[in-house]
């Protein structure tokens, strides 16, 4: 199997593709035809540069098509790509780089201070788009032949947060492509020429198979809208462009429910999310305007998609369904555990662990964790005598904020690096738009106390070393942390104490 040949370029050359919308207003559809090309004479250009299949390719791209070119010349090549966020500030890029060693990197030119300040002197070579000379006519002929993926061949990196180091980085093989085709048959319901937006960036692993994989195995064509978020464009757009299908983040849902007026919207016959447990009150919100209940799903970025309410199935409020046709689940102790070979599009394993580069710098594969006998989800959830499944909360101290999931040590390592603060403890705290916030309780140094003045210079430092959407919106100054005996912080007293 090879994605880009045998779903893109086996399309009709003159089928929609994308719509794109970029953030100047201008609007540009792209076909099947034009996209296949235009992902060809990248991969020459990656090519020229060096990259062969294995290697890492990391991308830094808004929601616009040269991402999208980006990821089908990896997955033409049999490259690993990995596409990062561009909120992503220098120091968790560094991370990056670090971690997974680049071969080349495709960055917009927007974001490309902040990649030479993560870089320094050296580094892989960059590709900067936008760039026309990249796409000129008869580059696509320097493409290399197309590489036969592998089901557990590396073809895909993200980062997942957690709680008691830095991020970590996802290996999925080609099997993650293939078998996006049960969820998006099953759960996006997306259908031949109907238009699919998935609104999540580039970078996030729900991007990463919703925004075009996802639709474009089942004949349907995307929209990209490269914008930032304001809930009265969104329902704008959605019946302008004659939206099908929808998949936004329930936060997304919330603030559309809350700040703007949810209505009607012709052609519109599908609302799905995933990320965060939806609220009875914007469901009904939605229901009531639309006449569609927007049907939750659940996945982590290890696992993909696990569950999905259905299509046409009578609703279920608050549940996010069974489990997709063919994934074994199960409720141990209270935990969501999945069968890892009953999954199509479960991981490979962590980089540096289960995956590791080679003398050569590519990635190989010494355990593929779908061989293991369980995965456990770290989530608490029920299950009705249907077979229903419905989330409570983590059992670890991940925060789920506005979908993102942040891990308290990276808050915390930021934090601590400001000359005024001695220790820091990250949790969450309970948000009616977000979900939850991330909620920071500090121990200052001596000499030093705390002031309304210091939380924001705090706020802001922390915005300035990490992503944005990790700062803590609470700050909190306490004369210690509670600690177990053995020195550990215990968040749990700390989340108990800011509800």
């Amino acid at each position: 199997m090879n994605f880009t040949r045998d779903v893109v370029e086996a399309a009709p050359p003159g089928a929609l593709a994308l719509v794109e919308l970029t953030r100047e207003g201008d609007r540009r559809e792209w076909t099947f035809g034009e996209t296949a090309r235009r992902a060809a004479a990248l991969a020459g250009a990656l090519d020229r540069a060096g990259v062969r299949a294995g290697d890492v390719v990391l991308t830094l791209i808004g929601n616009r098509p040269e991402w999208v070119f980006t990821m089908l010349a990896c997955f033409r090549t049999g490259a690993v790509v990995l596409p990062c966020t561009e909120q992503l500030r220098a120091e968790d890029l560094r991370l990056r780089l670090a971690i997974t060693r680049p071969a080349a990197i495709v960055c917009d030119e927007r974001n490309r201070a902040e990649l030479e300040a993560a870089i320094g002197s050296g580094g892989p070579p960059v590709l900067l788009v936008p760039d026309e000379a990249l796409f000129a006519q008869g580059a696509e002929h320097s493409a290399p032949a197309h590489a036969a993926l592998q089901a557990d061949a590396p073809c895909l990196l993200t980062f997942t947060s957690g709680t008691s180091g830095g991020p970590k980085a996802v290996v999925h093989g080609g099997r993650y492509l293939t078998g996006q085709s049960v969820q998006a048959e099953h759960w996006l319901d997306a259908r031949p020429g109907e238009l699919i937006w998935c609104t999540a960036a580039s970078g996030w692993s729900k991007s990463a198979r919703n925004v075009f994989i996802a639709p474009w195995m089942r004949g349907a064509p995307a929209l990209l809208h490269d914008g930032r978020f304001d809930p009265d464009e969104r329902l704008e757009i959605l019946a302008r462009e004659a939206v099908g299908v929808l998949c936004m983040a329930p936060t997304e849902y919330r603030v559309i429910a809350k700040r703007a007026q949810p209505r009607p919207v012709a052609g519109l016959r599908g609302l799905v999310a995933a990320g965060e447990a939806l609220n009875p009150e914007v469901l009904r919100s939605f229901h009531e305007a639309t006449g569609l209940w927007i049907r939750d799903g659940y996945g982590q970025t290890e696992t993909g998609q696990t569950t999905g309410q259905p299509p046409g199935a009578a609703p279920r409020p608050s549940s996010m369904g069974p489990a997709l046709p063919g994934t074994r689940l199960w409720i141990d102790d209270g935990e969501l555990c999945i069968d890892p070979s009953s999954v199509p599009t479960f991981f490979l394993g962590y980089l540096g662990e289960e995956v590791r580069h080679g003398p050569d710098g590519r990635l190989n594969v010494i355990h593929d964790r779908a061989r293991d006998a369980v995965w456990r989800s770290g989530d608490r959830v029920l299950e009705d005598d249907d077979g229903f499944f419905f989330f409570e909360g983590r059992a670890d101290d991940v925060i789920i904020s506005a979908g993102y999931r942040i891990g308290p040590f990276e808050v915390e390592s930021a934090l601590i690096a400001h000359p005024a603060v001695a220790e820091a403890a990250a949790v969450a705290a309970p948000d009616e738009e977000r979900g939850s916030v991330v909620r920071a309780v500090v121990v200052l140094r001596d000499g030093h106390h705390g002031s309304p003045e210091l939380v924001r210079e705090l706020q802001e430092y922390v915005k300035e070393r990490t992503a944005p959407y990790k700062y803590p919106r609470i700050v909190d100054f306490a004369p210690e942390l509670p600690k177990t005996q053995s020195g550990k912080v215990r968040r749990s007293l700390l989340r108990d104490a800011g509800t």
